[in-house]
């Protein structure tokens, strides 16, 4: 593995660059298989890494919704195991025809979907992630450079060495997965400016990150997505579906991009929903923060601010607003979303379809929780990141969305006049 030298970044660079060569001639699949099995057989080096960097966290006083983010155990490394088999088992992206024509001068262009090359991500905690961007990169014929942060730097160490014996016993070079193993922060601006040695740039993390990366990339980006997301409770809602949505979207997983941060609540049901919904919240931990009229109707619930309606918590918080009907809370989400997931509980027909329409996001839920927008969850068999943006991807970024394309031409003799 490259050292953590500074100046190694070109030296990996150039590993990947030539180990993505051929990669998509290669037995993928069975690379794949041989990662997750590799994953199983160090599990306790593995969990041992992790364990380091999770006591370090939670020495920082690092919030539980954070640590939990980071955190490693038999059950998720089995299921990030059973991940790189699932990917193994999707169609190959490769090689697809997508379009085909036959000119008049009797050229076959054909439209095929071919590799990026290699592809940087820059993240933060969460080491799945390390194993999932790496399985869906392989697959995709694509080598992976990895960036992750500090703080799951002996988690990322642990897998990477693992993956990577993984690839070599089957065959393929070790360098199709690269960790830049190294806290420096000058190697992500380093990584950012490596054009022509680094094909496609994924930030996932925090909104700093993103900006940072979105700011200062000289290479290809998808931003990925911070989630300011909402749950709306309209006036025709059955309200003990709304509870069930609400507490799902908030309370199941609190430190994911696509758990509800602010509850929007129709005033001609905040009376009727919000008390049982609230305590029902607050018995599950949340700290409530709530406008005016929200507090008018459970008194106990903490005043909100205006920086309450545009942060993302990724903890055990929501932000709670009673509004005017469907245009209050339409223009509410259009002014503090962040065009992620957006969810609208209704049993009005017309409602579910202006919302759907109107809402700019990459996934809107009718009678649904935000907790869906997943690539594993769609279907995908996992994903690289959430896109939030509408070029050249958007929601969940499963194979589809990390392969391009190149035009195929066959033709007998054909000179252009």
């Amino acid at each position: 593995m490259p050292t953590t030298e500074r100046v190694s970044l070109d030296a990996l660079l150039k590993g990947a660059r030539e180990a993505s060569r051929g990669l998509a001639r290669a037995d993928r699949d069975a690379a794949l298989l041989a990662m997750a099995d590799a994953i199983e057989r160090h599990a306790a080096d593995i969990l041992e890494a992790n364990a380091q960097d999770v006591a370090g966290e939670r020495r920082r006083g690092t919030s539980a919704a954070l640590v939990d983010r980071l955190t490693l155990d038999v059950e998720r490394l089995h299921g990030v195991a059973q991940g790189c088999r699932q990917v193994a088992a999707l169609p190959d992206p490769l090689g697809r025809v997508l379009d085909g024509w036959r000119l008049a001068n009797g050229l076959d262009v054909r439209k095929v979907t071919a590799p990026f090359g290699v592809i940087a991500l820059i993240y933060e905690s969460r080491p799945n992630v390390t194993v999932d961007a790496s399985a869906l990169a392989v697959k995709a014929g694509s080598a992976m450079v990895l960036r992750g942060s500090s703080n799951a730097l002996s988690s990322n160490r642990a897998l990477v060495t693992v993956m990577r014996a993984g690839l070599a016993g089957a065959g393929l070079p070790e360098d199709v997965v690269q960790l830049v193993d190294s806290a420096d922060r000058a190697l992500v601006t380093e990584l950012l400016e490596a054009r022509g040695r680094v094909d496609l740039v994924i930030p996932r993390g925090g909104a700093g990150l993103i900006r940072h990366v979105v700011e200062n990339a000289r290479v290809p980006v998808v931003e990925t997505g911070v989630g300011n997301c909402h749950v709306y409770v309209h006036a025709t809602a059955d309200l003990a579906m709304a509870e069930s949505i609400v507490y799902n979207a908030k309370v199941q997983r609190p430190g994911v991009c696509n758990a509800a941060e602010t509850l929007l609540v129709d005033a001609a049901v905040a009376d009727a929903f919000l008390p049982a919904a609230l305590a029902k919240l607050r018995a599950a931990g949340v700290e409530l923060r709530g406008c005016e009229r929200a507090r008018a109707v459970v008194a106990d619930v903490a005043p909100a601010d205006a920086s309450d309606w545009a942060t993302e918590y990724l903890d055990l918080t929501l932000a709670v607003k009673v509004v005017d009907g469907l245009d209050d809370a339409l223009a509410h989400i259009a002014r503090y979303g962040t065009q992620h997931s957006e969810a609208i509980v209704t049993r009005d027909l017309a409602s579910a379809e202006r919302f759907r329409s109107e809402v700019d996001a990459a996934a809107v839920y009718v009678n649904a929780s935000t907790r869906f927008t997943d690539g594993f969850a769609f279907g995908f068999g996992a994903e690289i990141g959430i896109s939030t943006q509408k070029l050249h991807a958007r929601g969940p970024m499963g194979l589809v969305e990390i392969v391009t394309y190149k035009y195929l031409v066959d033709g007998d003799g054909q000179v252009r006049d």
